[in-house]
Order: C-alpha cells, then structure tokens, then sequence
C-alpha cells in the first residue's frame, strides 16, 4: 500500500467511526461440499450434512454453505467440484472415495482454494484428507454378531473391493471368530454405496444363504427392511444410527461423527491455520461412535462389548492384532503385533478363514 492510499483508507475509516455507522463485515467464507449419494440417504451422505448443518449453526454469519448431492463418482465429480469452485466456495469437501482423483485435478486448477477429500490418501499444497477408523466399530459389531448367531453365518454387503470395507469385513470376521470359533462370513458386492434396490438384493441373497446376521458398508436402510422382513435377522446401523429400526433388527451401529472435524477445519479456514493435513479418527477421538445396543441383544454380550469398544477407544487393544495370517495361509502379524497406518491403508487381502476372492 502506498502512502496515498493509506492515507485515503484512514481517512475513509475515520469518516465512517464519527459517522456512527458499523464498519463492514468481512464477507462470510463459503464452504462447499459434494456427497455421492442423496442427503436423505439415511447414512453416509445424510450424516456429512447433519456435520455441515452443525458447522452453520456453529459459525452463523460468518460462513454460508452449499452442497451438491447424488454426485457420481468419476467424470461428475469433477464437474460438480469445479463449478462450487467457480461460485466462490474457498473450501470444498469432497465427501466419497472415489472423488479422490477428481479433487486432485480440481485442486491444481484452483490453487487459492482449499480442498478436503474423505477417505482418501493423495495431497497437495492445497488439499487435506479426512477418514475415520470404521474397522473400530466393525470389531464390535463382529462380536455380538459371533455371540448372537444361531447359524454361525455372518452376512456382509460389501460395496467396493476398497481397503476401507476390507478392513471392516476382516474386523468383522476376526472379532466373530474369537469368541465363535463355528463363524463363517459370506460377502455380497453390491459395487455400488447407495441403491436400495441392489442393496436389497444383496441382503436377500445373504439371508438366503442362511445369514442370520447382515452387515452393510453401504448407505440405504434397505438392508434394513430385508431384515425386519424376514423376522430373524439381525443388522448394525451404518454410518447412521438407524434407530428407526431398532431393538431389532439393528440391535446397534457405527456411527460417523463428522461435526467436530467440520467444526475444527472451517474454524482454522476463518482464522487462517488451516493446512493440508491428514486426519485418521476413530473411537478414541469421537470420530467413530458407537449407537446404541438394544434389548435384543444379552445383557452380558452388551458389557463384553463395550468393554472391547473401551479398550480400544483407551489405545489398550488394537483391532488387529497378531497373531494373525492372510487369506492364502500366510504370515501377516506376528503374536502381539500390530500393523503400522500406511499398511492398514493398503489393505487388500482377506484375512485366513474368510472365504471367497477378493475381486481384483
């Protein structure tokens, strides 16, 4: 600023204090945000803008929000990230594992914005991941699953063959099969996260296989409804609590707390601390909630439960924990080991016991 100019500001700021009037509010900072699937999914995206909701409320003013919803992974992402870029947005969340590339190629065009992908693993200068410990929940759920079933035959709905619902099928089975050494676990790949009618197609092939319990990694209720259909079959709530199906057959859920970390990214936006960082949440730091466990399920199954869930929120108990081999025989952990992030992140195989190919 040159001499003149100050001048001509101070003056303009003097005029405007023995004006009386208020001085200018700096413009709110726009906040974007893309979600795959439908806000009134009931999961995944649902829970994204409930966050979203909570960060307005949060910031008032100071902030306005806007989303793009049912946006398809691949070519529309990009397209549905540029144009919140192109309205002014000066920090976009791009809510599903599959905008990953698209997030990266919209953030080099848009150095000046700043960019947060979930799930994913790629950065840039101007361009943060997000991503909660979901195998956390799954341990627990498998669990009660191996406690509960009657069939020994755990069902799950896997959406993409993608590290992060291979951990949760890994977790699940793992868990179950400590305390059910009988538990076997059957995988439908939906290969997509919200179609209620595939995802019900899925949950009825599960439960004809004689899966008394169903297990979901994907976003509808429909699963749901299979369940309370055919009357003896249990399910977890998914990303959501789901209550509205509760005591059975969602006997309890994983629950994504996204609120605090919306919260603390758009606050470090408006403050200007924000940097391109990677966040793994899990139980212990409220990312991942546990709902509910209903009546459905024995009251000293339930204290088993939420003991694991508390040795694992306190860091004592690390889901995988060796030891432990793959699918093909295999050694992965050894007695008492546990697998450094960057591994978990890659995960691509299935551990001994699950059955079925991993597809490719």
């Amino acid at each position: 600023m040159n001499r003149r100019s100050f001048l001509t500001t101070t003056a303009a700021t003097a005029v405007v204090a023995a004006s009386g009037l208020p001085a200018r509010a700096a413009d709110p900072l726009k906040v974007g945000f893309i979600y795959v699937g439908p806000v009134g999914d009931m999961g995944w995206s649902y829970q994204h803008d409930q966050a979203r909701l909570a960060a307005q409320q949060e910031y008032g003013d100071r902030i306005v929000t806007s989303y793009i919803e049912n946006v398809p992974e691949g070519p529309d992402a990009e397209r549905a990230l540029t144009q919140l870029a192109l309205q002014g947005n000066q920090l976009i969340f791009a809510t599903s594992f599959g905008f990953m590339d698209a997030t990266v190629n919209v953030a080099k065009k848009f150095p000046n914005v700043k960019f947060e992908h979930a799930t994913g693993y790629k950065q840039a200068e101007n361009l943060a991941t997000y991503d909660a410990r979901f195998y956390e929940g799954r341990a627990i759920q498998g669990t009660i699953a191996g406690r509960m079933t009657k069939t020994n035959k755990i069902g799950y709905i896997g959406s993409f063959p993608i590290p992060e619902v291979v951990q949760g099928i890994n977790a699940v089975y793992i868990h179950a099969k400590k305390v059910n050494p009988d538990v076997e676990i059957k995988v439908v790949w939906a290969y997509t996260w919200f179609d209620p009618a595939k995802e019900a197609d899925a949950a009825a092939a599960l439960i004809a296989e004689g899966c008394d319990f169903v297990l979901q990694h994907t976003d509808s209720t429909a699963p749901q409804a299979k369940a309370q259909e055919a009357g003896n079959v249990f399910t977890f709530g998914q990303a959501s609590d789901m209550i509205a199906f509760a005591p059975k057959p969602r006997v309890s859920s994983t629950i994504d707390h996204w609120d605090p970390y919306y919260i603390k990214r758009i606050g470090e936006a408006l403050d200007g601390t924000w940097k391109p960082e990677a966040t793994w949440g899990g139980i212990g730091t409220g990312m991942v909630g546990i709902g509910e466990i209903s009546d459905a399920v024995p009251a000293e199954v339930k204290e088993e439960a939420l003991a694991l869930k508390d040795r694992i929120a306190s860091g004592e108990y690390h889901p995988f924990t060796g030891p432990l081999k793959k699918q093909d025989g295999s050694e992965w952990l050894a007695e008492g080991a546990t697998p450094e992030d960057g591994e978990l992140a890659g995960m691509n195989f299935f551990v001994e016991g699950v059955s079925g190919e991993l597809p490719k």
